[in-house]
């Protein structure tokens, strides 16, 4: 294996290939396992906690496992992958590794029962979310940056677009699959402590399907050799350079992506409130049901009424994702992402005046808008302000501005709807709508350079 690093020199590079829409489509199908994986988790993991013995009030303390393990796994995967050549290329071999293992934590997730002697189950439980999330993030980081590294500027918009349209898909699947599975009479009812079939068995496919679509793309996207890769993005720099640089790029990061990490704060904030306590927020505001009650059939009702609308929001997020480009050539990339944010949040703060649980599917269809926008203009833009070597570091510390919102949401927001809300989580919802409106007015003061260039040649 050998390791490099490069810089970008303007003079005498190669313009990047333009690639055709199914050499794209190829290269990002493997995120639609990973965010069925994701779907799953995130529809599914608090109801499966509070099935553990897990209080609503604690559930964002448990949670705090996977923003904290994304950013310290994030960065570390970004800065190799960025040095690493094999015969399966830079980014290739770490997305491989990470199905493998996402594979076996989403089989241990809905099985943490098995361990019940060894510590309280509510543990066992945070602990597999914890791998789990270690898992996804070592085979999604890389992803960002095998689409930047392929593609032109021209085309980057349509790669990411294309990408957040794989991603809707695999987590409407990964949604809705424990409600289609209870619909052809797999059991959705289990004890205390016991994760209920329907469930079970969506985690087993998702394992199987995260592989595949992996597998898929690995076979079918080419990566360019060190040669191509100097030939379009400049000479090697610093080829053996440490785990310290992590922490110098952080501190050289462009203006861009500083900018950028103000609108992520808030925007992840918000994402983080609506996973933790749509469930919770349906079952005691919508449904009237005790904040008490865990594992009663209306409770999981609420928890199944939860993978449906969360499969709104992502099936609307792959419908908008392919219109993102247009919309940002008419109105321009800042302005498409605020747009969005602005419909996301009132959405989020529209569950506070839901009639009716159906009405929450208006409400996660404006999220939905919301998502596409944040899973893609984000990238499109910074991915034209950082060097092409340093991309997938770059990546990586990114998700600094991710994982640091979510955790202090995990920190303050469940003794916040203990003892500011009165055990109302609707209101944590309220809060995140406001944050998605903050990240609205923060993406219009963003330097946008690629944009700034392709006015120029106008």
């Amino acid at each position: 294996m050998a390791t490099a690093s490069f810089i970008r020199d303007q003079d005498d590079l190669v313009p990047k290939p333009r690639l055709s829409f199914w050499q794209i489509f190829n290269m990002s199908f493997g995120f639609l396992g990973i965010q069925f994986g994701f779907a799953l988790q995130n529809s599914n993991a608090s109801g499966i906690l509070r099935n553990y013995g897990a209080d609503v009030e604690h559930l964002s303390w448990f949670w705090l496992a996977a923003p904290v393990i994304g950013m310290i796994v994030q960065p570390i995967v970004g800065h190799y992958s960025d040095r690493t050549w094999t015969r399966l290329g830079r980014r290739r071999p770490y997305f491989l590794a990470g199905a493998i293992l996402s594979a076996s934590a989403l089989t241990l997730m809905p099985n943490a029962n098995i361990l019940g002697d060894l510590a309280p189950l509510m543990i066992i439980g945070a602990g597999f979310l914890m791998v789990m999330d270690a898992c996804f993030n070592l085979a999604m980081e890389p992803f960002r940056a095998l689409v930047a590294d392929n593609l032109p500027d021209q085309q980057r918009t349509l790669g990411f677009s294309i990408q957040t349209f794989l991603i809707g898909i695999g987590a409407v699947i990964g949604s809705w699959l424990p409600a289609v599975l209870a619909y052809f009479n797999v059991s959705s009812t289990a004890a205390d402590g016991v994760v209920a079939d329907n469930v079970k068995f969506a985690f087993y496919i998702g394992a199987a399907i995260f592989i595949i679509s992996i597998i898929w793309t690995v076979l079918k996207t080419k990566e360019y050799t060190p040669a191509e890769y100097e030939k379009y993005h400049g000479k090697p720099e610093n080829a053996h350079a440490g785990l310290g640089t992590i922490f110098k790029d952080f501190a050289k990061m462009p203006k861009t992506m500083r900018q950028l990490g103000l609108v992520q704060f808030f925007s992840w904030f918000a994402l983080f409130g609506m996973w933790v306590f749509t469930t919770d927020a349906i079952a005691t505001h919508v449904m009237s049901l005790p904040i008490e009650d865990r594992s009663s059939d209306a409770y999981r009702s609420a928890q199944n009424w939860t993978g449906i609308i969360f499969g709104v929001y992502n099936l609307v997020s792959a419908i908008y994702a392919l219109c993102l480009p247009a919309i940002a050539r008419k109105i321009g990339r800042k302005r498409t992402h605020a747009l969005s944010l602005v419909i996301g949040g009132i959405g989020l703060i529209s569950f506070f005046f839901a009639p009716s649980k159906e009405f929450l599917i208006f409400s996660m269809a404006c999220v939905g808008i919301a998502w596409a926008s944040i899973l893609a203009m984000p990238y499109v833009i910074l991915s034209g302000s950082i060097p092409a070597g340093k991309m997938g570091i770059y990546m990586g510390i990114f998700n600094f501005f991710i994982t640091i919102p979510q955790i202090l949401n995990g920190v303050v927001s469940g003794p916040m709807v203990k003892h500011v809300y009165n055990n109302q989580p609707v209101y944590a919802l309220i809060m995140s709508g406001v944050f998605m409106l903050l990240a609205a007015v923060s993406a219009l003061f963003v330097y946008d350079p690629a944009a700034v260039k392709i006015n120029e040649k106008k």
